[in-house]
Formats: structure tokens, sequence, C-alpha cells
């Protein structure tokens, strides 16, 4: 393993379509990024597909397989386990489906590297740069965390976002087994935490592109999950793990 170790969270669920052109995207990029994909028993054979490759790719493509949807938060949290056990210094969650740029990826370890603690690939720091997205969808997620920062008082634009990398030590410092919601509320969830805990935040801006291919996880119950979790956990005491 490099110096600085970089892993990339890849959970997926019937991206048959996207899996192989994603990995290799990834695997492509300066910087030896590792990928770790996982699977909640995609019936359209995501997971073979990703085996299919790890001879191509050993010692930098990984995957872990789950029985059924087991939930997004679910997902990076076992990711996350998996990474702090192997010693990675940076660990990024993205989704399979290139509404994330792989590109991007380089932008926020670059912004880790200069002090950030957690580099969000934001949608909305400059604006709202979201390609494809119905204009109901775009409201929703833009005041979803117009929202979160009125309530939780964080200072953060796109609270949502699901492209983020962390440093190490903030992944140490979170106690999983306290992390409750499991939908997008996850991705609130994590940010908050961190800034209590008195992480660098840092908002790199990206242009957020809607899938061309596959199908969107996207429903009502996950942004409901999200609107009523973020006033349960205004209320909650967040203690660091011990």
């Amino acid at each position: 393993m490099s110096a600085e170790s970089k892993l990339v969270i890849i959970p997926t669920y019937n991206e048959k379509e996207n899996i192989e052109k994603i990995i290799r995207k990834v695997r492509s990029l300066e910087g030896d990024f590792h990928v770790l994909v996982i699977d909640d028993g995609s019936p359209d054979g995501t997971a073979s597909i990703v085996k299919s490759l790890m001879g191509e790719f050993e010692g930098s493509l990984f995957i872990l397989e789950r029985k059924g949807k087991l939930g997004l938060g679910t997902a990076y949290l076992t990711g996350f386990r998996w990474a702090l056990e192997r010693g990675y210094d940076y660990i990024t969650e993205m989704d399979a489906d290139f509404s994330h740029n792989p590109d991007d990826l380089i932008r926020l370890i670059a912004a880790c590297r200069e002090g950030g603690d957690v580099a969000i690939g934001s949608r909305y720091c400059k604006g709202i740069s979201v390609v494809n997205w119905p204009i109901g969808r775009v409201l929703m997620s833009y005041f979803a965390s117009k929202y979160v920062r009125c309530i939780l008082g964080i200072h953060i634009y796109d609270t949502t976002a699901g492209f983020v990398c962390y440093r190490r030590k903030v992944l140490e410092t979170i106690d999983f087994d306290k992390v409750k919601m499991k939908g997008y509320g996850f991705q609130i969830e994590m940010k908050y935490t961190a800034y209590k805990f008195g992480f660098k935040i840092v908002e790199v801006p990206v242009i957020f592109v809607d899938r061309t291919e596959g199908v969107s996880k996207m429903s009502s119950s996950i942004f409901g999950e999200a609107f009523w979790g973020v006033m349960d956990l205004r209320m909650r005491k967040l203690k660091p793990r011990a």
C-alpha cells in the first residue's frame, strides 16, 4: 500500500450497466485509488461482474457481499470499518452511476491534504450545480439542505451529499454503533457529527449529473427519514468513540 493510501467505497444494488465502467475509471486515475464495492445482493449480477475484474485489479479491487438491501448508511459503515482495519488514510464514498464524476476524487483528496478533515463534493456551494434532475427533485434536495442548516446550525450547503472524502482520524473518532439513520439522513448525521467533534469540513464545488443508465434508488421515504431524523439529531448528545 502506498504512503498515502486511498479507498473509494461504492455501494451497489443492480448496477450492472455501470459497475465495470466506474471501476475502470477510478483505477485509471493518478494516485492509486483502491475500490471497495459493497453489494446488497443485486439480482442482476453486479457482484459477478466485480469478481470477474478482481484478477485484473488484484490487490486494489475488493467486494463485500451482503444479503438483501440493508440500507445505504449500513453499507458505508461496513465499508468504513473495513477501511480502518486495513489502515487507509483517505476514505471516500461515491455512487456507482457516474452522478459523481470520478475525476473529482483527486480534488477531494487535495482538499483534505490542504487542511480539510472532511471534503464534500458539493452541488450547492456555488449556486445549484445539478444536471438532468426534474425541477421538483432539485428543489426538494436544495431546500432539504437549507432546512438542515437552519435546524442544526451548521454552515454546510450540501448536507445530503453522498460524495465525501474523510481523513482516517475522523472515522476513528465517530462511534459507528451510535449512528442511527440509514438513508440519506446518514449523510447528514455523519457530517453533523464530524462538525460537532471539531473537524474541519470543506466543500468542493462539483457538477452532479443524474444517472443515464440503471434505476434511481431515491424515494420520498428517504427524505422523510432525513426530515424527522434531523430533529432527533439536534437533541442527541454526541460522544466520540471511547
